[in-house]
């Protein structure tokens, strides 16, 4: 049996139970973990917050929140509450913690044999980090099996806070590279960037090499340029004020969007055991000089044209005058044999005219084509919504001209795999935590080359008060953006094409 892997009792302890993370995303994907029969046997779960709820007022937000579209899973989700229990209490107060320690030994008391694994979930702002941390190790440690601790980011502001929060927690929790089975496992902290567990960013190792024709094109000499793009529709609909503390760069394109580019361009794994796999994202990000003001464009939404959705600043959660950037894009470039020259272009937004992420790879033109208007071959990757894979080619139109014509080569999941269920990524994730698989997590030497990619231009944005460019609610985002993806060598088709997924 694998030692990493949590068996027997498991205690998880979500701390932030009240909290929005915990109700959206943490406690459906651990429901949808026990419906599937993925939970260990003997799992108990226990929320902490500083709410005063009773555990039916407690159990009552869950249910608010939860999706459930039949009466069978209602009737399942009420007995998944039954493994649910409620602690209320503050975050730096020895002997709150104490009393949480009571409630998860009388949960233990039950089970007299094997180990007595806890796992603790950090569904927190960042603030509460440390205290945290000291408190749930001061006072809930188990000596009696594994400890897990789990983190959400954002991991520090840049890279000295990042540095500052991982001394902090070394001492406390430590990440092992390999748990070795004659060792007894110390409390091992995992990492949370959700978009490593979403399934079309699990199969970006798949399709780059499992697939022979992908292999021998993934290179500068066929690669013109790639987009990662991550869209969305909504603002900060109230939580400016947490937002304004981080901006869009720290908030998606640091994390979310680095990691999608670290497995777009890694070099292949020697195998897929998680530290090979880390290694080499590790290594292509530290190909990648930091970002310069000169690669960047800013933006700060207004109000929608028709004046019915508020501009960023009429938040009144957020500080007035702000210049915090709810739109950014930056060109990255990675200086090995393989990306040389090629640019990586990573956009992101909020309210803007739709919702999605995906990887756009625009190869480069036919060389000597005979059919001169031809536009490039594109590969994009729908990461949300509407999973798919698709392959952008030029047809023949048919008829008796020679015209050419956009078509696809398309693979999308909804009707391809109609019968399947694609798990959230936090289903995924915390899976990963149980099996002990830190494939999917990001490693101590990881954060540290994304921040230094991303740490002096963040440092300029805030010393020098840079101005976002204003773009309008609902819009594609500011005007400059077609120019600018243009500068790098995109080329958009002329033809009409709309993709039919």
């Amino acid at each position: 049996m694998d030692k990493t892997q949590l068996t027997g009792l498991t205690t998880i302890v979500v701390l932030g139970a009240s909290g929005d993370l915990a109700k959206k995303k943490t406690y459906p994907a651990l429901f949808g973990l026990y419906r599937n029969g993925f939970l260990p046997e003997g799992t108990r779960i226990i929320g902490y917050a500083r709410s005063n709820l009773t555990i039916q007022e407690f159990h009552n937000r869950l249910l608010d929140f939860a999706k459930l579209p039949s009466d069978p899973i209602k009737e399942q989700f009420k007995e998944f509450l039954k493994l649910c229990t409620y602690v209320s209490g503050q975050y730096d107060k020895d002997e709150d913690y104490k009393r949480l320690n009571n409630a998860v030994e009388e949960v233990e008391m039950g089970f007299e044999n094997g180990n007595k694994n806890r796992v603790f979930y950090m569904a927190l702002p960042p603030s509460v980090f440390i205290p945290v941390a000291h408190g749930v190790k001061n006072n809930l440690y188990s000596k009696k099996g594994l400890n897990r601790l789990i983190v959400e980011k954002p991991f520090g502001m840049d890279l000295e806070s990042s540095r500052e929060l991982g001394k902090a927690l070394a001492p406390l929790w430590r990440e092992e590279e390999v748990c070795l089975p004659l060792v007894p496992e110390k409390g091992i902290t995992f990492r949370i960037d959700h978009y490593l567990g979403k399934e079309m960013v699990k199969n970006l190792l798949i399709i780059r090499f499992a697939n022979i024709f992908f292999g021998a094109i993934w290179n500068r000499q066929n690669i013109a340029n790639v987009q990662i793009t991550f869209k969305e529709k909504i603002g900060t609909e109230g939580r400016g004020g947490y937002f304004d503390e981080f901006g869009i760069i720290r908030d998606v394109m640091q994390n979310h969007l680095l990691q999608i580019l670290s497995i777009v361009a890694m070099e292949r794994p020697i195998s897929l055991g998680s530290e090979d796999v880390r290694d080499e994202k590790v290594r292509v990000l530290r190909c990648i000089p930091p970002v310069e003001l000169k690669d960047v464009v800013l933006g700060q939404y207004t109000k929608s044209e028709d004046g019915t959705k508020p501009g960023y600043l009429d938040d009144k959660t957020v500080p007035p005058g702000s210049n915090c950037p709810t739109f950014a894009a930056a060109t990255l470039w990675i200086n090995n044999e393989r990306w040389e020259g090629v640019p990586f272009i990573l956009k992101c937004g909020k309210a803007l005219n739709e919702q999605k992420t995906e990887i756009r790879v625009q190869f480069q033109h036919v060389p000597g084509n005979v059919f001169k208007d031809a536009p490039r071959n594109e590969l994009v990757i729908r990461v949300q919504p509407g999973e798919a894979v698709y392959m952008k080619m030029v047809n023949k139109l048919p008829g008796l001209s020679m015209d050419t014509v956009i078509s696809e080569l398309d693979l999308t999941y909804h009707r391809r795999f109609s019968d399947l269920k694609i798990p959230d990524a936090y289903e995924a994730l915390i899976l990963d935590v149980l099996k002990g698989d830190h494939s999917n997590f990001v490693r101590d030497d990881e954060l540290d080359a994304a921040w230094k990619i991303f740490t002096p231009i963040l440092h300029k944005i805030d010393n020098e008060k840079i101005n976002p460019v204003p773009y309008a609610y609902g819009s594609r985002g500011p005007a400059e953006i077609d120019g600018f993806v243009a500068s790098y060598g995109f080329k958009r088709a002329q033809q009409q094409y709309n993709w039919p997924g």
